[in-house]
């Protein structure tokens, strides 16, 4: 039968018909987001929306849930008064994809690896408070902190704390192959790096998924554009990651050719930033960085070209969470020229500054690079910089950041998970999500570490205020914009809005095809 309407706005409410078994074929997904690996321990990015998917983690999200809960553990738990001893008790008759047992020595040998490798691009820096692991028969899992952690049970539902077979990941090297063995709700069926992942049931499967489908193929693009003429053609199912702004607005008008279609928004708590690297001689000059940031105009990036989906942000913890700040406009206010002249004239520094700025053309959707020229006009209107752009695909540009390559570069953050603590946390110290390391021990050994103390995230509020105030004086990150989420899909799929984790990855097993209505 045809459709009652043919776009649908869903925020928070399931959409109608039944749910299939799945028997139709697999669901496609498509996204502008790849994996830059398929070892966990090499993965501190959106590798991850795979793995969460084809491995499993002591803990995760169930649909809706802000905090984590057992997944392949059947219960965790702080064991002590000052939150420094986490046990773990696994559920019974756990097993990897290939049938090999997962037992409390597999789960120390996933996480003992990830601090052992210690690789640039991997979330060794998640580790900071695991002293070390014990384990007691095949079931019980103790971890000692070398400090009070209550953010430890968040960092152990990521997915870069994926459990891994022993047998088939080396303790001190990465896997090489384009295997996975994991024990989450599908296993790999078959993997072509940025083409595809066909993803089938796996049947050794125990936790929290209710798998609503027999199998998923993730189909990735280098043009958000294509993307989305997949989908109107037929060829996908469902996009995730990656529309840009021009296909959002024409959803919402419901443009032609797009009977049949459905556009799912959600609240959404991914950022964009720009990043200065203090090895370049430019970049390390604090007047520069805060020139730059008098002149950015954020309002105009979100409008003209994100066409008012995103929304200006002024603090690194995005609007939505506890200790969210409008640091960055009560230090500058609106964008002023003059301003950032006199700031730059009173260090002795002659305009105009030459910068370039770095950005990945496929990680984050096609819009990534008018944004960049925004920036570009933004700067050089000002007479007080010239602006090169550079670009790469994200598995070269990630290996670029991390080797400090670039004076000034994009990035964007989904959040490992739901507390200030990973908007701030992840970017400094001297091992972080950036590769630049970034002392601030006023942030790292003392506000950071006493918020940890507080279970009740509430009572932290001062010490994130604290310190995002630091990154406002240093501003060697420079928060650009917070994201919503937008999803577009075929009227046949439900289970959109369920389907993203508190982190925004899209949790496949919730999509479904409708029955005959």
């Amino acid at each position: 039968m045809a459709a009652i309407v043919s776009i649908s706005m869903v925020a928070g409410c399931s959409l109608l018909g039944e749910q299939s078994s799945g028997d139709e074929g697999p669901i496609v997904v498509g996204t502008t987001s790849s994996p830059s690996t398929l070892d966990p321990a090499a993965a501190w990015d959106g590798s991850w929306e795979l793995f969460r998917n084809v491995y499993q983690t002591l803990l995760s999200y169930p649909k809706g849930a802000t905090s984590p809960e057992p997944d392949a553990a059947k219960s965790c738990e702080f064991t002590d008064s000052s939150n420094r001893t986490y046990t773990c008790e696994l559920r019974e008759g756990l097993k990897f994809s290939n049938g090999d047992k997962l037992d409390a020595q597999a789960v120390k040998h996933s996480i003992d690896r990830i601090k052992a490798i210690n690789s640039d691009s991997g979330p060794a820096g998640l580790l900071g408070s695991l002293d070390s692991i014990k384990v007691s028969g095949d079931r019980k899992i103790v971890f000692q902190l070398n400090k009070p952690d209550a953010t430890f049970p968040f960092v152990l539902a990521t997915p870069g704390m994926s459990l891994v077979d022993p047998d088939d990941y080396p303790a001190k090297s990465l896997r090489k192959d384009d295997g996975i063995v994991g024990s989450g709700p599908y296993r790999l069926q078959s993997y072509g790096e940025g083409k595809q992942s066909v993803l089938v049931r796996n049947d050794n499967y125990k936790g929290l998924a209710d798998r609503k489908n027999d199998a998923v193929t993730i189909r990735y693009f280098q043009d958000s554009g294509e993307m989305v003429k997949a989908l109107r053609a037929g060829d996908i199912d469902i996009t995730y990651q990656g529309l840009a702004a021009d296909d959002i607005v024409e959803l919402e008008g419901q443009g032609a050719g797009d009977k049949g279609l459905q556009l799912i928004e959600g609240a959404g708590s991914n950022t964009n930033y720009l990043v200065f690297n203090p090895k370049d001689p430019t970049s390390n000059k604090l007047a520069v960085r805060r020139a730059v940031a008098q002149v950015v105009d954020r309002d105009a990036i979100a409008h003209k070209v994100y066409k008012d989906t995103v929304d200006p942000l002024y603090s690194m913890v995005p609007t939505g969470l506890t200790g969210h700040t409008t640091g960055f406009f009560d230090s500058f206010g609106d964008p002023d020229p003059d301003k950032a002249r006199t700031i730059l004239s009173d260090a002795g520094i002659t305009a105009p500054v030459p910068l370039t700025l770095w950005y990945t053309t496929d990680r984050y959707g096609s819009d990534t690079a008018l944004e960049f020229k925004e920036l570009k006009a933004q700067l050089e209107d000002s007479g007080l910089f010239t602006v090169t752009l550079k670009s790469r695909p994200w598995n070269t540009y990630v290996v670029g950041y991390q080797k400090g390559e670039y004076p000034v570069f994009g990035r964007g953050w989904a959040p490992d998970f739901p507390d200030a603590d990973n908007f701030i946390a992840p970017f400094v110290g001297e091992q972080n999500a950036l590769g630049t390391p970034y002392p601030a021990k006023e942030i790292t050994q003392v506000l950071l570490p006493h918020s940890r103390e507080e279970s009740d995230r509430a009572n932290v509020v001062k010490d994130f205020e604290a310190a995002q105030q630091i990154l406002v004086d240093d501003a060697r990150l420079l928060p650009l914009w917070q994201g919503k989420q937008y999803i577009a899909a075929s009227e046949d799929i439900s289970g959109g809005e369920r389907s993203l984790d508190p982190s925004t990855i899209m949790m496949v097993w919730e999509l479904s095809r409708k029955t005959s209505w």
